[in-house]
């Protein structure tokens, strides 16, 4: 890519960078679009042992890529979002994508279109793992900052999205049983059931 353009294009991507979720850090720093692309990605990075028939390499493009529609529109949670959300979002972000050399063109729109489709198993994987990031990075966060809804999303959200693989419902388990220990210490002071272990 020319250097010039490679400026303008690493500019907007910037904007991820500010873009905040409705998600927050362990310390009560609201999460960026950014951090959560970037989680995901390293989630892949991780998991790759798990799945060999699996083009691992296509996966964490898509999870790189997955949120750069929310540089012109900002991000709208899951639960919210309609239907005129989604379009406007792929409206912006194809005209964008519009102006990239031709072969970054044509192969984003490849994987924004298998993305959307998710038939290919490596398209499944992308959605569960940005499904399952948002359940991780909700557990980490302080219990002060979920909406009521998230008391019971968090328990079920993503069931859907891991039903076709093994080790990913394993993975949904696990953040399910760490979601309803947190609940359960919610109201002992001083607790926290998240990443405990990581830090013992």
């Amino acid at each position: 890519m020319d250097t010039r353009k490679l400026l303008e294009v690493l500019c907007v991507a910037e904007r991820l960078k500010d873009m905040t979720r409705h998600c927050y850090t362990k310390n009560g720093r609201r999460e960026s679009v950014a951090e959560h692309s970037w989680m995901t990605t390293l989630m892949a990075f991780f998991i790759k042992d798990e799945f060999p028939e699996v083009d691992m390499d296509r996966v964490i493009k898509m999870c790189l890529i997955h949120d750069l529609g929310e540089a012109f529109t900002g991000d709208i949670p899951a639960f919210d979002k309609t239907e005129d959300n989604e379009k406007t979002e792929e409206r912006l972000l194809y005209a964008w994508v519009d102006t990239l050399p031709e072969h970054y063109r044509t192969e984003m729109l490849a994987l924004y279109e298998e993305m959307a489709k998710r038939e290919t198993v490596e398209a499944k994987v992308y959605k569960a793992l940005d499904g399952l990031e948002a359940l991780v990075q909700h557990n980490i966060s302080d219990l002060s900052t979920w909406i009521p809804r998230e008391y019971t999303l968090n328990l079920t959200y993503a069931d859907d999205k891991v039903a076709f693989s093994a080790y990913l419902n394993e993975l949904r388990e696990e953040i399910r049983k760490d979601t309803l220990k947190k609940l359960e210490q919610s109201s002992i002071p001083g607790s926290d059931a998240s990443c405990e272990h990581a830090e013992s």
